[in-house]
């Protein structure tokens, strides 16, 4: 994310990324699209965002494993269907929430083996840090 003062203050880097993704809200349940994906979170492309600061579960339909993946989340940040543009679409920013160190070790594989599938061998390790 960049702040007002142009400073980047994502952890990870982002890769872009389009997963269907399923969730829960009160007796609904939604289905949207990642936009894009990190080691730390995703962005979840909706016309209705959860509000700032709830937490919840969510699956990952991800191409080539045998069941979604479930992974705990917080809404961190949120552009409503008002404010969005072409720049800043609708939808809401995730931030990756893990029980303990086993399951972090554990989605975070899976999500650079999603880099490495949509950006290569060559960019993804440099995105993450590992030259």
């Amino acid at each position: 994310m960049t702040g007002l003062d142009g400073e980047n203050k994502r952890e990870h880097s982002r890769a872009p990324i389009e997963l269907k993704v399923v969730y829960k809200k009160i007796n609904s349940f939604f289905a949207d699209y990642t936009k894009n994906i990190s080691r730390g979170g995703t962005f979840i492309a909706t016309q209705k965002p959860l509000a700032l600061g709830t937490a919840f579960v969510f699956a990952l339909e991800v191409p080539g494993l045998p069941e979604t993946l479930r992974l705990n989340g917080l809404v961190i940040w949120v552009v409503k269907a008002q404010q969005a543009n072409e720049v800043s679409p609708a939808g809401m920013g995730i931030e990756f929430q893990y029980r303990d160190e086993d399951e972090r070790k554990s989605s975070e594989a899976v999500v650079e083996k999603l880099m490495q599938s949509e950006l290569g061998h060559e960019l993804t390790p440099r995105l993450l840090g590992k030259n």
